[in-house]
């Protein structure tokens, strides 16, 4: 018994002794965790400048670039004049013309990042922070500082110098074609077209728009042309073009796979809106939810406009929307009064959906779904229709018209509407004209028609959309391509090895 106790104590000693070592490694992880170093706005424009030359010799087109573009959000806010044009000083040769333009653009701007800086400057007491900067001519460079530049030109509201460099900026990268500048290009043009709309002059630019994308197509630029494309179709999407805005989009080149999620969302959105003017509310309604799902969850305000279109392209098909979706703590007031209005389609009452419609026109108005709601009366008469139907086997005509709404002097008569809803089967009924009544038929049992068949074929048909997406939009890094490479050998060793082979025979 004695030996066993002592067994006992000396394996409890064991799991302490090993536990300990667990303990030690927790606490070494979570101080090398507090001992990484968080980068300062200076070093970070200082490694974006060295992954871009780095791009630039490798002829890297995205994941440098990319890299880039993400850490600079990272920091933009944090980004002021006096440090972007002190960048712009340490990194740019003197002949450079970027020089001089990013310094007179920041000039509006300087006095009050001044003062904020001397205060960071005196708390930390740093050297200063672009001493090791080297010189260099690479235009890419030059690109990166100028879009940095407009992003805190547009941050801090100076319209008019973010319209004149963003126009500087666009010919200056109109000078190149070089592919390696694609992805800086891209985002230019993006605040060049976000610049002009912000002052209401995006339309005055849509024929450069138009030149841009042609020579991007030109170029074989994907990152450009749907940059570009889909900037042209918002130029005529926020003019009421749709018709122009179809035509170009059924006429310009689209690569087979996005080079951008985000450009993919967008063209998806502004193709949801165009189809749901044009009538094709279904092929409106796949594009618009496939926009809502691709978009990244960050995005809540585009997340916000897809969902508003989807509303209304939902209940003209018919359909209602997940309440879930429209209350939601996220997008509950935004969406608003889109909830109250599909709670007037669901209740089928003409009076209730005009006083919403009324008393939210201003917000329908603003985001361009006005014209869309009107075509709902003819939903809401047969959402109406429905309910009465199923709750009484023997109605009146009048009683009818009295429920939904229908006033008097209504141009469209009872009779034909309730013949019309029949006819289109939204009423499962007979009219009997001689005593001006609706008699509804007993309710189908659902499994019976071919209603299940085609909600699992809609099922079946996106899953399988879906997979054909992700097999076009793989990629393999080169790294596979490179370790294949290197495990083949190459003449010198096949030669070597032969020599090898000769002198062991002999």
């Amino acid at each position: 018994m004695g030996g066993k106790k002592e067994d006992k104590a000396k394996e409890g000693k064991e799991k302490e002794v090993a536990g300990k070592p667990e303990d030690g490694k927790a606490g070494e992880e979570s101080k090398v965790e507090e001992k990484k170093e968080v980068l300062t706005p200076a070093q970070v424009l200082l490694s974006s400048v060295g992954l871009i030359e780095q791009a630039v010799r490798h002829k890297d087109t995205r994941f440098l670039i990319g890299r880039v573009l993400r850490q600079t959000a990272g920091v933009r806010k944090a980004l002021d004049a006096a440090l972007l044009t002190e960048c712009a000083t340490a990194v740019l040769p003197a002949e450079s013309s970027a020089r001089q333009v990013v310094a007179d653009a920041l000039k509006s701007i300087e006095a009050g990042s001044m003062e904020t800086d001397d205060g960071d400057a005196d708390k930390a007491g740093a050297a200063p922070p672009f001493k090791d900067a080297k010189l260099t001519s690479v235009p890419e460079v030059e690109v990166f500082l100028l879009l940095v530049t407009i992003m805190r030109l547009l941050d801090h509201d100076k319209l008019p110098e973010a319209l004149a460099l963003t126009s500087r900026a666009v010919d200056f990268i109109c000078e190149f074609d070089r592919r390696t500048m694609d992805h800086l290009a891209a985002r230019v043009y993006f605040y060049y077209a976000y610049a002009h709309e912000r002052c209401g002059q995006l339309r005055s630019i849509r024929a450069r728009l138009l030149r841009l994308h042609q020579t991007a197509t030109l170029r074989h630029d994907e990152i450009g042309q749907e940059t570009l494309m889909n900037l042209v179709l918002r130029s005529y999407i926020l003019d009421s073009l749709y018709d122009q805005a179809e035509k170009f989009r059924a006429k310009a080149q689209r690569p087979e796979t996005s080079r951008s999620n985000q450009q993919l969302c967008r063209y998806l959105y502004y193709l949801g809106r165009i189809r749901a003017v044009q009538l094709e509310y279904s092929d409106a309604k796949d594009s618009l939810l496939q926009a809502t799902r691709k978009a990244p969850s960050v995005a809540l305000g585009f997340r916000i406009e897809a969902t508003k279109w989807l509303t209304i392209v939902r209940l003209l098909l018919g359909e209602l929307p997940e309440r879930a979706e429209l209350f939601h703590p996220t997008v509950r007031v935004p969406l608003a009064p889109y909830a109250a209005l599909a709670q007037a389609v669901r209740r089928g009452d003409l009076r209730h959906f005009a006083q919403v419609t009324e008393t939210h026109a201003e917000a329908f108005q603003a985001d361009g779904v006005l014209r869309l709601i009107v075509r709902l009366r003819n939903n809401v008469i047969r959402a109406g229709l429905r309910r009465i139907s199923l709750a009484y086997s023997r109605i009146s005509l009048a009683d009818v018209a009295a429920r939904l709404g229908l006033d008097a002097g209504d141009d469209g008569d009872v009779e034909h509407i309730v013949a019309k809803a029949i006819r289109d089967g939204a009423v499962d009924g007979t009219i009997d004209a001689s005593e001006g009544v609706l008699l509804s038929r007993e309710v189908v049992d659902v499994y019976g028609t071919y209603e299940p068949q085609k909600a699992f074929d809609a099922r079946i048909a996106f899953c399988l959309d879906l997979h054909n997406e992700a097999v076009r939009a793989m990629r393999f890094s080169d790294k596979s391509a490179a370790g294949k490479r290197s495990k083949i050998p190459t003449e010198e060793e096949l030669a070597e090895a032969l020599e090898d082979v000769v002198d062991e025979e002999f």
